[in-house]
């Protein structure tokens, strides 16, 4: 299993948190390694997530959620 990380936007404030803005996938989709699977938001700033291994997606975060840089959002078995 490999954790997908809300990625580190905000070099200023390492803990800020952010709003996951759209998913591009949804729960139990076979994905990729790589594959693009949402874009979040911190601070005005964009960043996209993507797939850190092959398998089946599985969303922890809604859109439109908050979540802190770092944290676990999704899981890829």
């Amino acid at each position: 299993m490999a954790e997908v990380l809300f990625p580190q936007l905000s070099e200023r404030e390492p803990d800020a948190e952010g709003v996951l803005a759209t998913w591009f996938v949804s729960d139990g989709d076979q994905v990729a390694s790589g594959q693009l699977l949402g874009e979040v938001m911190v601070e005005k700033v964009s960043g996209e997530v993507l797939a850190p291994a092959a398998g089946r997606v599985h969303l922890l975060v809604s859109e439109d959620q908050a979540a802190r840089q770092g944290e676990v959002i999704a899981r890829v078995d």
